[in-house]
Order: structure tokens, then sequence, then C-alpha cells
């Protein structure tokens, strides 16, 4: 398997990411993490041809859970690659004001289905968008 550095080399000449503005590292505890920012998230999705729905699984005032379903390969269901994974907000988990639940649930679980698509998550690389915590200026 790649190194960490090997994978994130290639994540940004594959997918034309501009390493001062889609993604960036963060010492989380004595880990330096790295983070995708949503413009490289977006761009990672659109040069994989990844294909995503979304599914509402909760729909409250002060709780939203969206699954998202994430489709890579040739169009032919047989060799599909198909990830399903979640994303939520709470007013536990969102800082943002107003709160927008259901915006928040969505990125998430969109950032988290593209990753794991392209192999990000077994290298340690995260969306910025999966948590509060993960914020840049966070």
């Amino acid at each position: 398997m790649a190194s960490k550095r090997d994978f994130l080399n290639e994540l940004v000449k594959d997918n034309d990411l501009n390493v001062d503005e889609d993604i960036f590292k963060r010492k989380m505890g004595s880990k330096d993490m790295a983070f995708i920012t949503r413009t490289g998230i977006e761009k990672i999705q659109f040069n994989n041809d990844i294909r995503v729905r979304y599914e509402v699984i909760a729909m409250q005032p002060d709780y939203v859970v969206v699954k998202a379903i994430a489709t890579k390969g040739p169009h032919d269901d047989i060799n599909d690659v198909v990830v399903e994974s979640f994303g939520e907000a709470t007013p536990e988990n969102t800082k943002q004001n107003p709160p927008y639940y259901s915006a928040m649930a969505e990125k998430r679980a969109l950032a988290r289905v593209v990753l794991k698509t392209c192999g990000a998550y077994k290298h340690g690389v995260y969306g910025e968008d999966e948590s509060e915590d993960f914020k840049q200026n966070g």
C-alpha cells in the first residue's frame, strides 16, 4: 500500500487539486491529519465520475440524517463500485448560525462517500466538512 504522502501526491495530481486551496493539514492530538476542502471534494467527484444520490433518513427541526450512495464505474451495474455512508447534523455537531442542518448533513455525507470511493479513508484523509473539529480555521 502506498504511503499517505504518496497517496496525497497522486490524489492532487490526478484530480487537479490546488494544494493551497483544496487540501490542508492540521495537527489533531499527536497526529498530522490531511483534510480535503469542499472544492477539493467536488473536483474529486467530477474527475472520477462519482455519481451520488441521497436518501433522507431523518428530518426533524434539530436533527437530520442523510444517506449518500456513491457509484463509480463503467455504468454497467456489474462492475460499478458502490459506497454508502451517512451525514448527520444536530445542535451538538453544527456550529453554523443560523443552523442549516439538512445542508450540513448532505455535505458531510457527500464528503464521506467521495473520499471512501477514492480510497482516502484508508490513508487517514478526511473531508473538512465531516466534523466541526476538522475545519481549517477551527
